[in-house]
């Protein structure tokens, strides 16, 4: 029983809270933060990148990419529809290379990030994990933002797309 506070300190700690993001690109100081790891990733890539791709660098997800858009943003909702479209497109692309028709995409909810700039999660889908609520929709331009800055989970439905909302930690359901 004396180790349950250990492990709900470590589970915490495995999954960030980001809404208090403090990530400034004129502060040499607030980029250093670990937090802002993929922004300083942003930093690195060309002006006219749309969206770029990075292998995740934790050696517990070896399976794993992340989808990044350029423009420095915590949230889906910060980026025009057109950046939306080109970072899912980005993944998407990425998924079906990686992974033909098993693939899943996921952001967590701010409320489970460790990093603050948004990223798309890129991996196999596990088997049996399919929530029963779902949207299908035709391409990468009509998934729909989560509310509340919740999760999103993308997978590929006959064509189309099978979109679930409300999963803080939908990343749970891609392979590592």
């Amino acid at each position: 029983m004396r180790f349950l506070p250990l492990l709900l300190i470590a589970s915490a700690l495995a999954f960030g809270d980001v809404r208090n993001c403090s990530c400034d690109t004129a502060n040499a100081e607030s980029m250093a933060k670990r937090e802002c790891g993929l922004c300083r990733e942003a930093e690195k890539q060309p002006a006219g990148v749309a969206a770029f791709l990075l292998k995740d660098s934790s050696p517990h997800k070896p399976n794993r990419w992340l989808a990044l858009p350029r423009t420095h943003a915590h949230s889906l909702a910060d980026l025009t529809p057109a950046q939306r479209t080109a970072l899912w497109t980005t993944a998407i692309t990425k998924a079906r290379e990686l992974w033909g028709d098993q693939w899943g995409l996921a952001v967590n909810g701010v409320v489970r990030r460790s990093q603050c700039h948004i990223h798309i999660h890129i991996g196999k889908r596990l088997d049996d994990t399919e929530a029963a609520e779902f949207i299908t929709v035709d391409g990468p331009a009509d998934i729909p933002l989560p509310k509340d800055d919740s999760g999103v989970f993308v997978e590929p439905a006959g064509g189309k797309l099978r979109v679930h909302l409300g999963d803080d930690a939908p990343e749970l359901l891609l392979m590592r």
